[in-house]
């Protein structure tokens, strides 16, 4: 009896979970986000949609979070440095 190869496992290459282009600033990526929320919220994306809106929502977060991160970071090392608290004339 021939040998029948076992079925393949789904796809997990970068390719299939292509969720498309980062925005190209925090901004962006929020107002995206925003818009998502939104859509999802409605309860008005049909099912095949949602998985994908999800998982760039996904995404979404990851980036936004990450750029606050890095200015938090950054801030750190300039209060580190001796920033000295403003005084108001």
């Amino acid at each position: 009896m021939p040998k029948v190869p076992p079925p393949s496992p789904p796809a997990s290459s970068p390719a299939a979970l292509d969720i498309g282009a980062l925005p190209a600033s925090y901004e962006a990526g929020l107002q995206e986000l925003e818009q998502l929320v939104a859509e999802l919220e409605s309860g008005q994306l049909p099912l095949d949609q949602l998985l994908g809106s999800y998982q760039r929502g996904a995404a979404l977060l990851a980036f936004c979070r990450d750029k606050l991160q890095a200015v938090e970071d950054q801030i750190k090392v300039l209060d580190a440095n001796g920033l000295k608290a403003w005084a108001g004339e």
